[in-house]
């Protein structure tokens, strides 16, 4: 269905044009870019990843069978003396292409990375508490809920929860089991 390539330059215009409003864009950045997106930060996010030893790994989600990008998903904060790392900046960009299962494979290639070639214990995600379909996509692909921070985001004049959720490397292994089986 969908393969991860690194994200590039190149890939730069496609992602800034995903998005149309500044509540989704808050959602994907966490308001850790600031808005508007801009070339001129995403040349600092990718400044140092997807290099060998990198703590952050940043790809574009590609359907197979038409070649075309449809998504973004990164791997960071990888900590190798903890074997741990973050999902972050989930996206499903193209309208066309959600709801058809690409966000639960999108977690199952991030987390072969994670665990088979990376060789990590846990990854971790945050997700705000009114975006259901991506909890529930989450929890499909085996990430449990932790804890909410409340309250960890302003947008406009409301306040966000996030809800905490990781997957243990022993917790996949079983998940795959199940699958192969």
């Amino acid at each position: 269905m969908i393969e991860l390539h690194y994200f590039a330059e190149d890939d730069f215009d496609q992602l800034i044009g995903w998005f149309s409003f500044k509540k989704e864009y808050i959602q994907w950045g966490g308001g850790g870019f600031g808005y508007p997106l801009t070339r001129e930060k995403l040349y600092s996010h990718i400044d140092k990843a997807n290099q060998e030893d990198s703590e952050k790994l940043i790809y574009k989600v590609v359907e197979k069978s038409s070649g075309k990008a449809v998504g973004h998903i990164s791997l960071e904060s990888i900590d190798t003396k903890n074997n741990s790392a973050r999902v972050c900046r989930v996206l499903v960009g193209d309208d066309s292409m959600r709801g058809k299962g690409v966000g639960e494979a999108m977690m199952k290639e991030i987390l072969k990375v994670a665990f088979e070639e990376l060789n990590l214990h846990r990854v971790s995600l945050g997700v705000y508490d009114f975006n259901h379909s991506a909890i529930k996509c989450y929890e499909k692909a085996g990430f449990q809920k932790e804890g909410l921070k409340r309250d960890v985001q302003r947008y406009e004049d409301e306040y966000w929860n996030l809800w905490e959720m990781s997957i243990l490397e022993d917790e996949w292994k079983k998940k795959v089991d199940i699958l192969l089986e």
